[in-house]
C-alpha cells in the first residue's frame, strides 16, 4: 500500500463548503484547515463559500457545483450532527447518484479513539453525483483533521494503492 516513489500525484479541482449558523468568513477555521490541506496536498480550490444550515441553500451551492465540470471535489464542513438545525445529510443525500458507505463508516472508527462514544453522534457522509465527490464531515477542526489525515489525503492521492478515487475521476 502507500505510494510509489516518483510517481507524480495528479491535483484536483477542489471546492470548499462550511454548513455554520455561527461562523462566519473570519472565523471559519475548519473551511481554512481544509483549504489549506488540499493545497499542500497539491490540489486546488477552485470555489469556497459559507452558508447556513438551511437544506435548500445548501442543495442550491451543492448542485451548482456538481454540475460544473470544473468542480471535481466537494468538502463540506458541519451540519452533520443532530442539533436542530444540523441538514447536511438531508440535503446531500437526494444530491448522491452513489453513496461512499465505508467513508463515514471509516471516519467513525479513527474518530471512535479521539472522542469515544460521541462519535456515535457523527453523520459524516461521502457519495458521488454526476462525476463530483462529495465528502461531508462535521464542523470541528479536529474532526475535519481526522478525515483528511485518515481517509481523505490518501483517497484523493492518485499515487495511493491499491485504490484511489482520482482514477474515477479522470478514468484512469
Amino acid at each position: 500500500m502507500g505510494q510509489p516513489a516518483g510517481a507524480a500525484a495528479t491535483d484536483l479541482a477542489v471546492a470548499v463548503l462550511t454548513v455554520s449558523d455561527t461562523r462566519g468568513p473570519e472565523d471559519d477555521s475548519s473551511g481554512d484547515y481544509l483549504a489549506a490541506a488540499a493545497t499542500a496536498a497539491g490540489h486546488r480550490v477552485v470555489a469556497r463559500t459559507l452558508v447556513p444550515d438551511d437544506i435548500y441553500r445548501l442543495r442550491a451551492v451543492l448542485s451548482g457545483w456538481i454540475a460544473d465540470p470544473a468542480v471535481e471535489v466537494v468538502l463540506v464542513t458541519g451540519g452533520t450532527g443532530f442539533a436542530g438545525r444540523d441538514s447536511t445529510p438531508e440535503a446531500v443525500t437526494p444530491l448522491l447518484d452513489k453513496h461512499i458507505v465505508g467513508f463515514g463508516e471509516v471516519f467513525r472508527a479513527l474518530s471512535l479513539a479521539e472522542i469515544g462514544s460521541s462519535t456515535v453522534q457523527s453523520r459524516a457522509l461521502a457519495g458521488l453525483a454526476n462525476g463530483t465527490l462529495l465528502f461531508c464531515m462535521p464542523g470541528s477542526t479536529g474532526a475535519c483533521r481526522t478525515a483528511w489525515e485518515g481517509i481523505l489525503l490518501e483517497q484523493l492521492d492518485s499515487r495511493h494503492r491499491p485504490c484511489n478515487f482520482v482514477g474515477l475521476l479522470r478514468g484512469a
